[in-house]
């Protein structure tokens, strides 16, 4: 175990290093002491920028539990340093079963807590169905990627959301980075890793245009493939036709398609009509939070199932194709690769650091809604991530921002 955990704590190190922006972030909580006394509940992917996010709330004088938001996500090195060298409580391990994954999420929110930073909403979820008599303490909580908030919105509709949860994922310094470079990059990582296989040359489709899917796109196109988008909205659509890639429907697409990517946060993306007519050797990948967007139920009524290389599964189709699915299905930037690059987390878990602090003072005012992250501290971060990169930028002159606040001067 000693050789695990010296594992993780060097994983700490190294991502903690490259992560300048939510350093100078950790200084000031430290000092203001204004997460002091509070207790956290985090269901994050646990690996080493998470760790280093849980870290910082904890330093700042908070009391954290930390469990993972998807069963193939958590980094056992990580973890284990985070729980014997760290003493920061963490219920996590990669290749967890539906049981113990959500049993961690229990062990999580058996802290009680005042504040929850979540991912996916499958911790506020259990708040709010299994666990309702903690909802009285929670005070707030952050949610991270887009299929969360989309579960939000609509517990927000219904009127059934018990606290104010700040939208994280759409904040300018969040989706804007995070979702469009962070998961271009890593999906790329968590497709060729496992695989081996050649990217440039070959037909990769990406299922959804929305800023993850804008990044896969783009980090494809830039490894030399062709690639193509499918898509529901006619705006996106047209853009992805104006950024220089094909648009046609899944069920055409994936005729010649050597790669299949989908990020959309919706289930049944690919499904049994598809993989009838699907090219045989076609890699499938999921970048989107739920296991659902590769229909596996279909694929495993139509075709016989082995594993062929670690995070590779075959489906002998009948007629003789073969299909090859990463990572069952899971989120493969982080199930088969290693998530996120850490300069980009570091933008993303600053605004998390931050918004746990806005919850601390404010939450009490926000109402029972999805709250979006507050314009001052967008504009924190990206000063703080200028600075990092010695970039300077201009500043208006008073005469310039009197001009912005009159009517009647022309030109």
């Amino acid at each position: 175990m000693s050789e695990l955990v010296d594992r993780g704590v060097l994983r700490l190190e190294w991502a903690r290093a490259h992560m300048p922006v939510l350093a100078a972030i950790r200084e000031d909580l430290v000092a203001s002491k204004a997460l002091k006394g509070l207790k956290i509940g985090m269901a994050l992917h646990t690996e080493a920028k998470t760790g280093v996010l849980a870290l910082t709330l904890k330093e700042a004088g908070a009391k954290v539990r930390l469990a993972s938001c998807n069963p193939l996500s958590t980094d056992d090195a990580v973890a284990a340093a985070l729980n014997e060298k760290f003493g920061l409580e963490t219920f996590a391990k990669k290749w967890e079963t539906t049981d113990q994954y959500y049993e961690n999420l229990n062990h999580v929110l058996d802290l009680e807590p005042d504040l929850v930073i979540d991912d996916g909403a499958d911790l506020i979820n259990l708040l709010h169905t299994k666990r309702r008599d903690l909802l009285k303490r929670v005070r707030g909580a952050n949610e991270e990627t887009t299929t969360g908030i989309v579960r939000l919105r609509a517990m927000e509709k219904a009127g059934k959301l018990a606290f104010p949860v700040v939208d994280v994922n759409d904040a300018k310094m969040k989706h804007l980075f995070d979702n469009r470079y962070g998961t271009g990059q890593s999906t790329m990582d968590g497709i060729m890793t496992p695989t081996n296989l050649l990217i440039a040359g070959k037909t990769f489709v990406v299922a959804g245009y929305g800023w993850c899917g804008r990044g896969i796109a783009s980090r494809a196109h830039g490894l030399g493939a062709n690639v193509v988008v499918t898509e529901i909205d006619p705006v996106k659509a047209i853009e992805a036709t104006m950024d220089g890639f094909r648009v046609m429907p899944m069920a055409e697409a994936v005729k010649g398609a050597d790669f299949i990517v989908t990020a959309t946060g919706m289930k049944d993306v690919v499904r049994e009509e598809h993989f009838r007519a699907i090219k045989d050797g076609c890699v499938l990948a999921n970048a989107g939070h739920f296991d659902n967007e590769v229909s596996k139920a279909d694929l495993e009524r139509l075709g016989k199932k082995r594993r062929v290389r670690e995070f590779v599964e075959e489906y002998a189709l009948k007629g003789g194709k073969k299909v090859y699915l990463l990572a069952e299905g899971r989120l493969v930037n982080l199930a088969a690769g290693q998530g996120h690059p850490a300069e980009i987390m570091d933008m993303s878990f600053s605004i998390q650091a931050l918004c746990a602090e806005f919850l601390a003072r404010k939450a009490e005012t926000l109402g029972k809604r999805v709250v979006p992250v507050p314009d001052e501290i967008d504009d924190r971060v990206a000063r703080l991530k200028l600075d990092t990169l010695a970039v300077g930028i201009d500043a208006l002159t008073a005469d310039q921002r009197r001009y912005l606040e009159t009517w009647s001067e022309g030109t």
